[in-house]
């Protein structure tokens, strides 16, 4: 288990042009267990209102045996993450942030944050929308050889933390990932099971380095 954290006063940053004008898929790791991670949350929480920004929160298990059990974290966040770290050659930690599937940085550092949505190559937008039986994904044209997975998340919940580094805290967390679904590309529209109108889903599509190269985001409602 590892954690990172930096101390970042008054830095306000303005949308870089990468958020602005493309796509950017943001993905935190993070625990309750966690005193450094409480920041990236809400950080989070401000990256999901941005257009453009397609957040998302996964709460890893590694932290679990250290007085508070996260009811949100799973063996598959702290697989994905570990996957990352493997793929992009970093380490496992939190608060950790992966821009794009490119780039790890610390999930509260706004500057490396911007700095990595500035920098890395943005995902091609895909349409994700609901239908009378459940949901469409539909793209001009798939990308060759990708594999892709649909996030389905909370929008935001609070917990009243009672042990462990964060006890007597509440803690607002945002775009918590809940319920993960492996989808098959294939050419034209791809029909996928219905999503609850109180959570939303998010379409991530990956060449085989581990890149989003396409992704969408169906808001709850």
């Amino acid at each position: 288990m590892r954690r990172r954290s930096i101390l970042i006063a008054g830095l306000t940053l303005p949308l870089t042009a990468r958020a602005a004008g493309g796509l950017a898929v943001v993905e935190l790791f993070t625990s309750q267990g966690c005193s450094s991670c409480p920041p990236a949350d809400a950080y989070l929480g401000e990256l999901a209102k941005r257009p453009g920004v397609i957040a998302l929160a996964w709460h890893v298990d590694y932290w679990n045996n250290l007085g508070w059990k996260d009811p949100y974290a799973s063996r598959q966040s702290t697989d994905r993450q570990r996957d990352y770290a493997r793929h992009l050659h970093d380490e496992v930690y939190t608060p950790a942030l992966v821009v794009n599937g490119v780039r790890i940085v610390v999930g509260s550092d706004k500057r490396a944050v911007t700095e990595a949505m500035a920098a890395t190559p943005a995902p091609m937008a895909v349409t994700l929308r609901r239908t009378a039986t459940g949901l469409e994904a539909l793209a001009p044209a798939w990308p060759a050889g990708a594999s892709a997975l649909l996030a389905i998340y909370d929008p935001d919940n609070t917990t009243s933390v009672a042990a462990g580094e964060n006890a007597g805290r509440k803690l607002k967390e945002y775009r918590i990932v809940r319920d993960v679904r492996e989808v098959t590309l294939a050419n034209g529209p791809i029909a996928l099971a219905p999503v609850p109108a109180k959570q939303g889903a998010a379409l991530l599509v990956r060449d085989a380095a581990w890149r989003i190269v396409a992704a969408a985001d169906l808001l709850p409602g």
